[in-house]
């Protein structure tokens, strides 16, 4: 199975990126093999879209759980439908993330914990 952790970086020591669609990168652990693969998060400058961009990078990569703190409605509904399971990660780096994981610790999201956001242009970030 392929886990996705929101990254600020491109290592398991990097911070969790509390946003989503525009995280820095995407850190993707396949809990099979115990490999790790850094992507940088080809979503994160897009002008509008990037949580749906992003959920359509992961869906090409695999990916079955993502570790997000920050989920806005459209990409929660987006995730949903791909049938990849948000969990909300703890700790402060994705190793952190990705052993709350292995162990069983993590909530599930039912829904988003943020609300909608407007892209670039609308001068905020998510």
């Amino acid at each position: 199975m392929k886990v996705a952790v929101c990254s600020q970086g491109d290592s398991l020591e990097s911070k969790i990126d509390p946003r989503f669609g525009r995280s820095s990168h995407l850190i993707v652990f396949d809990t099979d093999t115990g490999d790790t693969q850094s992507f940088p998060n080809p979503s994160s400058s897009s002008a509008h879209g990037a949580a749906v961009a992003t959920v359509q990078f992961l869906t090409s990569q695999g990916i079955e759980a993502v570790l997000a703190r920050n989920i806005g409605p459209n990409a929660y509904s987006s995730l949903s439908a791909a049938g990849i399971v948000v969990y909300s990660p703890e700790g402060d780096t994705v190793k952190d993330a990705l052993a709350a994981y292995k162990e069983g610790r993590l909530s599930k999201h039912s829904g988003a914990t943020v609300r909608s956001h407007r892209g670039l242009s609308s001068g905020r970030r998510e």
